[in-house]
């Protein structure tokens, strides 16, 4: 069975986390694209060998050859978007933040857990075999009792009129960046965590373009995420996790297929250990596949991503910043 995808505006990201990855798994098919301009949409179709090109969204959603869609439109849209795609009876594989806060979150996963369409939230970091090891250390108890746990995804964005930093889209470094920051603090630690306090830096008043968080999990032990799009943090991908015997500390957890270094270190011993280089984007298709043509569950769910969003939202009240809203 072959999985056929339509893909929703010509982003960016679509040939890297799409298209590229598709050609080497042997279940997906990228059979369609619409965007906002048919000139966009078929210079897109051209250059990737997609072979039909919609008019509009909804001409894309009302295609009965499409089983599914990828949905890596603006923040502030993804929800709108996703929930079209589940009343047109496709599943959906869309682009973090899932959402542009926790309300519309939640209204989305209902709908999503009333159909028996899979919805999956694109962290591809997840599924890589990187990740999964991070969260088999922790569980086996080899660091001991967890103590803290720090994550950070910062990068340079200085061009300001990018709409990451649209506050109309649900922008912000927080939504753009922490998202993954976020996200990390609770697959390796292994809980959702509530917001003690937070800071940010602000691009211009609504919008933050630097973020840190103090967090507190049920359990009892600390953490704090850190993002920005425009910092003296130029650029940091990483995550640490502390217990009472020792750490496992990850460069790059987020793209370890371009580089990565694991390190840990327990009762005085220190090892590292290695990964393929097989992109993350291709471990999040193989189970997107799965999901949609063998029913194997999702690590993403609708479900996570409430939790996600809810943390996001908390922490943008603690720095004393509107929430974000749906376009």
């Amino acid at each position: 069975m072959t999985l056929r995808i339509g893909i929703l505006g010509a982003a960016r990201i679509a040939p890297a986390a799409l298209v590229k990855p598709a050609s080497a798994v042997s279940t997906i098919s990228v059979t369609a694209i619409a965007a906002r301009s048919a000139e966009r949409a078929q210079a897109f179709a051209s250059r990737h060998s997609v072979p039909r090109v919609h008019p509009s969204y909804e001409a894309l959603l009302a295609d009965p050859d499409i089983d599914a869609v990828y949905n890596p439109l603006p923040n502030g849209l993804h929800g709108r978007w996703t929930r079209a795609a589940l009343e047109a009876g496709k599943h959906v594989l869309c682009e973090k933040p899932f959402t542009a806060n926790a309300a519309e979150a939640r209204e989305i996963a209902a709908l999503a857990a009333s159909s028996d369409r899979v919805v999956m939230e694109a962290f591809h970091y997840r599924y890589h075999p990187l990740a999964l090891r991070v969260e088999e250390i922790v569980a086996s108890g080899e660091l001991g009792v967890l103590e803290r746990v720090e994550t950070a995804l910062c990068f340079p964005l200085p061009k300001f009129s990018d709409i990451r930093y649209d506050y109309g889209l649900a922008g912000g470094a927080t939504m753009d960046a922490g998202c993954y920051a976020v996200h990390m603090a609770r697959v390796f630690g292994g809980e959702t965590p509530s917001v003690v306090s937070a800071s940010a830096r602000l691009r211009s008043p609504r919008v933050d373009r630097a973020m840190t968080a103090e967090l507190s999990y049920p359990s009892g032990h600390t953490g704090r995420i850190e993002c920005s799009m425009w910092s003296s943090s130029v650029l940091r991908i990483s995550a640490k996790v502390i217990g009472s015997r020792g750490s496992v500390s990850v460069v790059n957890p987020v793209m370890p297929q371009a580089f990565h270094r694991f390190t840990v270190r327990v009762d005085g011993h220190r090892r590292t250990e290695k990964f393929p280089r097989r992109a993350t984007y291709a471990y999040q298709l193989d189970a997107f596949a799965a999901a949609v043509l063998r029913g194997e569950p999702v690590k993403t769910s609708a479900a996570d991503a409430v939790e996600t969003m809810t943390v996001i939202d908390e922490i943008y009240r603690a720095a004393g910043l509107p929430l974000r809203e749906p376009s």
